[in-house]
This record gives structure tokens, C-alpha cells and sequence, in this order.
């Protein structure tokens, strides 16, 4: 006697059915969106919590004052100005979002890893701690060394060069905060690269014998993602951002050695 067999007709919704799903390998493309929208959820999440605090009047125009200290430590008299009526407000947003997307970079980097946890074996799943750690540690060097060296160094030969001869540098805030903000953010991923290539070779993703023969073509990317980044045309710029891609790329490849010798 022939017995029917009905399917269990799964929910798409349900987060348990979801999670059973990916340990089967068997999600569907819906069920990789609504995961997707739910980690996306959450980065976002974050990045508004984050910025909520910038929001704060107190912290918001401190922030801002810091991020001028790299141009007043080369020209004393500098003082941007705004020449539109929406530009302060537009700043002051400006620097609420970097202060919320360096607040979220843990839950971003950790929710990445988890939309990617189903393609993981068990013992790789262990590193997305370790990993995410890691990733943010280096997120806030990055920030650290574009406050503290990039942009000084920056300024210093921007503010300076022509400065008897053409004209002294009185730019707008907002074309100020643009590029601090973007050498900061820029910089704060650039030094997440060691980190996330040591993850990939963990996974089995890359090699270090790979990475090392891509090198010539690593440093050339290097300086035309430095280029790109940066929108300033001036060589000390670029090479200040290209020269720490290149050393950092060369120090993933010992990490990924370290974490797969074999």
C-alpha cells in the first residue's frame, strides 16, 4: 500500500527554520535575502545608535572641534568658513555619520561574517570572533593613524605650498570636513586588511603563497585605490594612504602563512 508523503512547507520567516536551512546548505534565494536584510538590519541598527550619541550637541561640536586641531597645528590663524546657509548643518551630519559608522564597525564586520557563517565548516565558524575582534582593533589604529599622521602631514604640505605666492587657505567647512572625514574613514579600513586577508586564509579563501605572487599587481592597486580614495591630487596624500595598503598587505600574507602553513 502506497503511502503519500506531504513536504513540510517551510515559513521563509521563521529564524529557526532559517538557521536548520543553512546548516543543511539548503537556503533558498529568499531565504539568503531575508538573511541579508536582517544583517543589514542590524549594521544599521548600530550606526544609528551610534550617531544618536554625535547627536548630542556636547559631543557633536567637540568631535568637530578635534577634526580641526590636524589644520590648526599648521596654520594657526585657519579658520574655515561656510558660505551656504545649509553647510554647518550639513557637517555637523557629516560628522555624526563618521562617529556612527566607527561605532557600528564591530557589529558590521561581525554581521558580515555571520551572512558568510553558512559557507563555514564548524571549526572555521570559531574565527568569527576572534576575527571581528581583531578587524576593530585595527579599524581604530587605522583612525588613530590618520588623525595623528595622515592628516597633519597632509595639511601641513597642502596649507603650505603656495601659500605666500597664491593665496592662503581658506577653505569651506564642509570641503574640510570632506576630506578629514574621508582620510579618517579610509584609512580606519585600509588598516583592517592584515586582519581580514588572515580570516580569508583561514577559511581557505586565499593563500599566502598566492597573495605573495599577486604582489607587484597588490602594490600597483595600492596607489590606484589611493588615487581613487583620496580626492586630492597631490602625491604626499596618496602616498601616505597607498604606503600603509602595501605594508599591510604584506603583513596579511604572514598572517595567512601563520594560520595555513600547510
Amino acid at each position: 500500500m502506497a503511502t503519500n508523503i506531504t513536504p513540510i512547507q517551510r515559513d521563509p520567516d521563521d529564524d529557526v527554520t532559517r538557521r536548520a536551512a543553512a546548516a543543511a546548505g539548503e537556503m533558498t534565494i529568499l531565504e539568503h535575502l531575508l538573511e541579508l536584510r536582517k544583517r543589514v538590519f542590524w549594521m544599521a541598527f548600530a550606526t544609528v545608535l551610534g550617531m544618536s550619541v554625535f547627536f548630542v550637541p556636547a559631543v557633536g561640536f567637540r568631535a568637530i572641534e578635534l577634526l580641526k586641531e590636524p589644520a590648526l597645528r599648521n596654520v594657526e590663524s585657519f579658520n574655515a568658513q561656510a558660505i551656504s546657509p545649509m553647510e554647518n548643518i550639513l557637517v555637523y551630519f557629516r560628522v555624526a555619520l563618521l562617529g556612527g559608522l566607527s561605532f557600528a564597525m564591530p557589529m558590521i564586520i561581525f554581521q558580515t561574517f555571520r551572512f558568510i557563517s553558512p559557507a563555514l565548516m564548524p571549526n572555521e565558524k570559531r574565527w568569527i570572533y576572534p576575527v571581528t575582534i581583531g578587524a576593530s582593533a585595527m579599524f581604530v589604529l587605522g583612525v588613530m593613524f590618520a588623525y595623528f599622521i595622515v592628516l597633519p602631514t597632509a595639511y601641513g604640505f597642502l596649507f603650505q605650498f603656495g601659500a605666500e605666492q597664491i593665496a592662503d587657505p581658506t577653505p569651506t567647512i564642509s570641503s574640510y570636513m570632506d576630506l578629514t572625514t574621508r582620510l579618517i574613514l579610509v584609512c580606519g579600513l585600509v588598516f583592517e586588511t592584515p586582519v581580514i586577508i588572515m580570516g580569508l586564509a583561514k577559511f581557505g579563501l586565499v593563500t599566502a603563497g598566492k597573495l605573495w605572487r599577486m604582489w607587484r599587481f597588490a602594490i600597483v592597486i595600492a596607489f590606484v585605490a589611493s588615487a581613487v580614495l583620496t580626492p586630492t591630487p597631490d602625491p604626499v596624500t596618496q602616498t601616505l594612504v597607498a604606503g600603509p595598503i602595501v605594508v599591510l598587505y604584506f603583513l596579511g600574507i604572514g598572517l595567512a602563512w601563520l594560520v595555513r602553513r600547510n
